[in-house]
């Protein structure tokens, strides 16, 4: 495993691209925000089309089949890993995997409180998995008896009863479907422990079932949002495929849109771009949030409210509901989407720890939503209490660490501010200084809400930010945090407690920048706390500036988070108000160069 690299447990099968958490502490880079999408390409999506996805920046994911019936237990034994790749996990033979749809009989299901469940949340669409990755069907398919019709004895169409229900309540109806099949006898590669050389697989042949069957959920539903496509990393699967697919999509229904993973772009994080190189509309960066989001193209971050996509009765690790809204506050920010995941038990009940989220959010949104509906990412490269979204000339800012003094800064914010006002409590007085460096508001001693309280700010024009830099502390020295910095190439910011830093250092041109305002030239010592793993970890790097450069190197330190701090020597910064501070690799001679969390700079007087 590379530096700071972590494969998601549901993706044991997957190259090594996947971040995996959330990446709250994260704050975008105003450049990175602002940067124009790239031009027109065969798969890019016209406007019109992603207009409503766009204004939406909210919706649910919900992962329900058969693997909810054993919720994580097979044999009267745990599984680890998360609940809808148990046949996987626990190495079950499909013969012995197909006796859970005579079991599967959710009387519980009620396709009207689900989506009032998701619309009371202030979601706007609803992605449900139409088939995960066991090849089990929630819908009545032509093409075979593998679905909830011909092999449970609820014989009802799942997704004949959600569809209606959920565009009554105002919102959109999408699928999710797997192209990764482990039941079909077609598809490859089979997995070990399953081999049935009695069947003779033709993978052709399973693309066009997949195709019969994509064709019927696009044709016998009504009009479709997206469809969302995964399990599409192994290598039978290939761009071409992907684009056939892509197409027979947008011919049967032109409006859908269609994710980054019907091609091999994977989560959205290097993947996918708009130059037509692979299919697909939007990135899909999972159980992680982007720390400068993903210029230049739409993306949606999908994420779950445990630990689990599928129903595991063992998972109560559940994120609070501030966690839930900051995290759709963050993504919005960014200029994403946020899409967050339930998994109903196999009787068809939403759990209720899942519901009682879901309603704390909708008590949120009925206050907040003007500040996350239509947005745009905000303009800060950072905001140390919270986030900003933006939408035409108003400014909407998230404060969610309350201030000991009742204020806060808005640093660089030059357009001149002519009301605000909290959403929550707009009878509450806000009182604002503004200076050329920026605009102060003095918000009081106690926060409006416990999760995230939101200043509604009108400008006299389209926000305008001067980034001026970080500046140094009382004594004139630099704490530059790792979530601060600006990211290129596959080097990036990871946020799980344990690490808190940038990984992923694997490639000689990755480049991890900050810019410091200096208000004269001086000498500085540099000091960074990294970690590298003893085995594939390691390496020389180089500290510039414009006017110096030194060299560094990360030697073992016993882990990937065992984190230590060394003096690399000292380096000149001229002055100036944003002056670039560069570390990039000299050499990586085991595959991964460390984990940087801090890089201290101490002026030497």
């Amino acid at each position: 495993m590379l530096a700071g690299m972590s494969l998601h447990h549901t993706r044991s099968l997957a190259p090594l691209t996947l971040a995996l958490f959330c990446g709250l502490c994260e704050l975008p880079h105003a450049a990175a925000q602002h940067a124009p999408r790239a031009a027109a390409a065969p798969n890019t999506p016209d406007a019109d089309r992603m207009s409503w996805w766009r204004e939406a920046r909210f919706g649910m994911f919900i992962h329900w089949g058969l693997y909810a019936i054993p919720a994580g237990e097979w044999n009267g034994k745990p599984v680890g890993g998360v609940g809808e790749w148990i046949l996987n996990s626990a190495q079950i033979k499909v013969a012995d995997y197909e006796p859970l749809a005579a079991q599967f009989n959710p009387v519980d299901f009620n396709a009207e409180q689900w989506a009032k469940a998701a619309a009371d949340a202030g979601m706007k669409y609803v992605v449900i998995t139409s088939k995960h990755h066991d090849g089990f069907c929630l819908f009545d398919s032509k093409h075979t008896t593998w679905d909830v019709a011909d092999a449970t004895p609820f014989k009802r169409d799942i997704l004949k009863e959600l569809a209606p229900a959920v565009r009554a309540q105002g919102m959109q109806m999408c699928w999710y479907h797997s192209i990764m099949d482990w039941h079909h006898p077609d598809y490859l590669p089979r997995r070990s422990w399953d081999p049935r050389p009695e069947l003779k697989p033709d993978f052709d042949r399973f693309n066009t079932y997949l195709e019969s069957q994509v064709t019927e959920l696009l044709t016998n539903y009504g009009p479709i949002g997206v469809m969302w496509f995964d399990g599409e990393w192994e290598n039978t699967w290939t761009n071409p495929r992907g684009k056939r697919l892509y197409d027979l999509c947008r011919a049967i229904q032109p409006s859908v849109i269609v994710n980054n993973r019907v091609g091999k772009g994977r989560q959205g994080m290097q993947g996918m771009t708009a130059d037509g190189d692979h299919p697909g509309d939007f990135g899909t960066p999972e159980q992680e949030i982007p720390s400068t989001g993903i210029p230049g193209v739409d993306w949606e971050s999908c994420m779950t409210m445990n630990d689990t996509w599928g129903f595991k009765k063992d998972d109560l690790n559940w994120k609070s509901t501030t966690t839930l809204v900051r995290n759709l506050v963050d993504c919005a920010s960014k200029g994403g989407n946020y899409l967050l995941n339930v998994g109903p038990a196999a009787r068809g009940r939403i759990p209720d720890a899942s519901l009682d989220r879901l309603r704390e959010i909708g008590q949120w949104m009925k206050l907040n939503s003007a500040s996350i509906y239509g947005t745009q990412a905000g303009p800060f490269r950072k905001l140390p209490f919270g986030r900003a979204t933006t939408k035409g000339n108003t400014l909407y800012v998230h404060v969610f660490d309350w201030p000991k003094d009742g204020s806060v800064r808005l640093p660089g914010l030059t357009t001149k501010v002519t009301t605000a006002a909290f959403l929550a409590a707009p009878g509450r007085s806000i009182d604002w200084t503004s200076d050329p460096d920026g605009v102060t508001l003095r918000l009081g001693e106690l926060p409006v809400d416990p999760h995230a309280s939101v200043i509604e700010i009108t400008l006299a024009g389209a926000p305008a930010v001067v980034d001026a830099g970080i500046r140094p502390d009382a004594a004139g020295n630099f704490d530059l945090d790792a979530q601060d910095a600006e990211t290129t190439g596959s080097a990036r910011y990871e946020a799980e407690h344990d690490k808190r830093a940038i990984g992923f250092w694997t490639n000689h041109k990755d480049r991890v920048r900050w810019s410091v305002k200096t208000p004269d030239a001086g000498t500085y010592e540099v000091y960074i706390t990294y970690a590298s793993d003893p085995k594939i970890g390691g390496g020389t790097f180089r500290v510039s500036t414009s006017d110096a450069a030194i060299e560094g190197r990360a030697t073992p330190t016993g882990s990937w988070t065992d984190f230590r701090r060394e003096l690399v020597g000292s380096i000149r910064l001229p002055a100036g108000a944003s002056v670039p501070l560069d570390i990039t690799p000299i050499a990586i001679p085991n595959g991964a160069l460390m984990n940087l969390r801090r890089v201290e700079l101490v002026r030497q007087k």
